[in-house]
């Protein structure tokens, strides 16, 4: 009896491996068939956030600084005030130099409205003076000859007549052409001095204006100010800067990418730049391509241009940059999460038959966008690739599809 249910007990043990054997287990996994799609080609890196516009505010000159009129944070016009230096004697300077300017002004004035200035009068005196000497001297002569052919005359004194009466002429004649020298050319000459002059202590009043104009700190942009170096009463050195104005209406961030991806940039290519740690990305503008690559990193540096709405991006926050390439059409394209690392180091998806049992396929990848991968070779449109429960599948392992993503 002993015996016949020990026999009866192993006769169970083995009907219930055999069951096992043929009962084949069942992998439960989630597919999706490849598909043909648009992607784009997308280089990512990381950058630094600049301001689009800044400038540091340095003064011309050396002074005491009297007052600010703005303080960091504030926003600031092109050309607005922004401090003023002590400048008392800059403007005593300038005004002593607007009073020369003004008595330069005034002579030359003067010097145009006269019809007959005081050398051309006197000499026109001595003209009408030498002629009636001459004028004199010429009756006595005339005088003298008469007399001399009567007999009633010394010849000694003809003479003498003659003489002076050739001094006369020729002093008359010097005069005379003294007279027209002047009332051609002095006038002239007197109003090209005075003109002088004029543009002479023009220049004196300018170049005061401008020193005086320097003690006024003007920013040379619309933007924000980021810095304010020292305080009221502070000396400003010359070339030093002062105050430093930020244009941060629109950012741009400076990121290096590898030289493999920089060939496919094109400056206007359409881009995103997000803060770290955000989702949400701003739409910009590939800017500047670098021409040369940096010999440190062996990368090329990019500029992509962005609108900064509210200012919500800060300058020198690192920012990640998103920069869409290109645009392949009829790609060929699988979920992400199908990737396997095949044994070869390569890349594998697992591919379900139509008999539901796993087969490994070795393929070659193209660009990647998002949650999307380019496959080149290896698959076909419409075949289902695994993309949850593929890590540690077997070759020829019967899986079960628990549901299809597409």
């Amino acid at each position: 009896m002993r015996a016949l249910s020990l026999i009866l007990l192993l006769a169970a043990v083995g009907c219930g491996k055999k069951v096992e054997q043929e009962a084949e287990p069942v992998v439960p996994v989630q597919v999706v068939a490849a598909r043909t799609d648009a992607i784009r080609r997308v280089v990512e890196a990381d950058g630094i956030l600049y301001a689009i516009n800044q400038a540091a505010v340095a003064p011309k000159i050396s002074a005491p600084v009297r007052v600010f009129y703005v303080n960091r944070g504030d926003h600031v016009r092109q050309g607005q005030l922004l401090a003023l230096l002590e400048n008392s004697d800059l403007a005593a300077g300038a005004q002593e130099s607007k009073g020369q300017f003004d008595q330069a002004e005034a002579n030359y004035r003067s010097i145009t409205a006269a019809t007959i200035p005081e050398e051309v009068m006197k000499a026109q005196t001595d003209e009408r003076a030498d002629k009636e000497a001459l004028d004199a001297a010429q009756k006595v002569y005339e005088s003298r000859q008469k007399l001399y052919k009567d007999g009633a005359l010394a010849r000694k004194l003809v003479d003498d007549a003659q003489v002076a009466y050739a001094q006369a002429r020729s002093q008359y004649e010097a005069a005379r052409q003294h007279l027209e020298a002047l009332q051609s050319v002095g006038k002239q000459e007197q109003i090209k001095t005075a003109q002088a002059q004029v543009e002479t202590a023009k220049a004196h009043y300018q170049g005061a204006e401008a020193q005086l104009a320097y003690s006024e700190i003007r920013s040379p942009i619309d933007g924000v100010i980021a810095e304010r170096g020292i305080y009221t009463g502070e000396m400003a050195p010359a070339g030093v800067p002062l105050l430093t104005v930020m244009d941060v209406s629109r950012v741009v961030a400076r990121a290096n990418v590898p030289q493999s991806q920089a060939g496919y940039l094109r400056v206007g290519d359409q881009a995103t730049v997000a803060a770290s740690g955000s989702t949400e990305g701003a739409p910009g503008k590939l800017i500047v391509v670098s021409p040369a690559v940096d010999p440190n990193s062996t990368t090329v540096q990019v500029w992509v241009e962005t609108a900064n709405p509210g200012e919500r991006l800060k300058p020198g926050t690192t920012v990640h940059v998103s920069i869409v390439a290109a645009t392949i059409k009829d790609a060929l394209v699988v979920p992400a999460a199908a990737l396997l690392p095949g044994a070869d180091g390569g890349t594998q998806v697992m591919v379900i038959g139509a008999n539901a049992v796993a087969h490994a396929r070795k393929i070659e990848t193209g660009v990647r966008d998002g949650g999307l991968i380019e496959v080149l070779k290896g698959l076909k449109p419409g075949e289902q690739v695994v993309t949850v429960g593929g890590l540690g599948l077997q070759e020829g392992a019967k899986v079960g599809v628990e549901k299809e993503r597409s």
